[in-house]
């Protein structure tokens, strides 16, 4: 049997339940794991898992679910959410994007571990599958009842309301990986109007955050019915980083486009877009980070994969992400207040001639090119 096992989110690898679950799965059949989400990655790469669950590709769950019900015979998804409602719900709006929701069993295990879990399978196919992995892992099993027609969201002509589920006051809210607000009740909801984020019901919109979503006055719309929404916290601190060695870094790199050059270095630039990170800098020598949680979170990332980066900062962050490891040779630019963005925009400009990507002849040529940059608005800079 063909067994496809799709995994959201770093807890459930942190935990170690992913691999309880790989291992019991694998009893059954072959199973193929892919994980979902940039903060699994890193939970992967430090659980030692790479080889067991595919980090390469960037696949939103419906869409990896998808792939299952195309080469699979049985789809499992694995979800640690806040709690069991929230994890419910995050699912139903998976299973609403399905195109094929009922062609093969769709079964979804739920905070495993946790007192609350509990499996729930997710269409009539998927009953009996559900009953032998709920008693194999002492869980209960819940009914769907229609839960995926129950989705966040409300539609009204241009207009998109998207409520969220299981966030706190206090927390803050982000839209694909960008800090918009944060939460001052329990029940909050996103509105958007003809793809642009005009209002946070039950909450206080960042109105700088939200230009940085919609890209500044280009003011590019955006998807909320896709978008990747969530509050608190990225990942717990229930983990050990890792640095890839050479040999693992080139199976992740793969077949997909090195950028490391023959001569010099090769550089990215990563502005506000921290959760691209995988895909933005495989073969790159060194990776530019516009942004103070831009560049907690890209270093983060970075540092699994061996790569230093030079972050142009002004010490605003929003605190959303868990403690950050810095991988040697890499740089901090403090500037002061309100600049970031404006030190960012000259150097893409300026250093990176509006690319993502360039050469230069060393590393200390591109800090010298930053540094002129930003030579009037820096506070210090930190050598790592």
């Amino acid at each position: 049997m063909k067994i496809g096992l799709v995994i959201h989110g770093p807890e459930a690898v942190d935990s170690g339940q992913a691999r309880k679950i790989i291992e019991i799965l694998s009893t059954k059949g072959n199973v193929t794991a892919m994980i979902a989400g940039t903060m699994g990655k890193t939970a992967v790469i430090d659980a030692h898992m790479e080889n067991v669950i595919d980090i390469i590709r960037s696949l939103r769950p419906s869409e990896c679910i998808e792939e299952c019900i195309d080469t699979q015979d049985v789809i499992y998804l694995l979800n640690h959410g806040k709690n069991i409602e929230t994890g419910m719900a995050f699912t139903g709006m998976v299973i609403s994007h399905l195109r094929r929701k009922d062609d093969k069993p769709i079964v979804h295990i739920e905070r495993p571990g946790s007192v609350d879990g509990a499996v729930i399978p997710w269409n009539d196919l998927a009953k009996e599958y559900a009953k032998a992995i709920a008693n194999e892992l002492g869980l209960s099993i819940i009914g769907t009842a229609g839960r995926e027609k129950e989705t966040p969201l409300e539609i009204d002509g241009v207009r998109v309301v998207r409520r969220l589920t299981g966030v706190c006051p206090g927390e803050k809210i982000l839209v694909n990986g960008i800090v918009v607000g944060s939460a001052i009740s329990f029940d909050v909801s996103i509105v958007a109007e003809s793809g642009y984020i005009t209002q946070i019901k039950g909450g206080k919109i960042k109105e700088h955050g939200v230009e940085k979503l919609h890209n500044y006055e280009q003011r590019a719309p955006i998807d909320l019915t896709t978008a990747w929404v969530k509050s608190g916290r990225l990942r717990s601190d229930n983990f050990n980083a890792r640095t890839l060695r050479s040999s693992e870094l080139e199976l992740f790199i793969g077949n997909r486009e090195k950028k490391r050059c023959s001569e010099g270095i090769n550089a990215v630039i990563i502005d506000h877009e921290a959760e691209k990170a995988f895909d933005i800098v495989p073969g790159a020598d060194v990776a530019v980070t516009i942004g103070d949680d831009t560049t907690i979170l890209a270093a983060d990332i970075l540092y699994r994969l061996g790569i230093p980066i030079i972050g142009i900062t002004d010490g605003d962050s929003d605190g959303v992400s868990h403690r950050t490891h810095i991988f040697p040779g890499s740089t901090i630019m403090r500037l002061i207040p309100d600049s970031d963005d404006v030190i960012g925009k000259k150097v893409l400009s300026n250093v990176f001639m509006d690319k993502k990507s360039m050469n230069f002849k060393s590393l200390q040529e591109l800090k010298d090119m930053i540094t002129h940059q930003a030579f009037d608005a820096i506070k210090y800079i930190k050598e790592y």
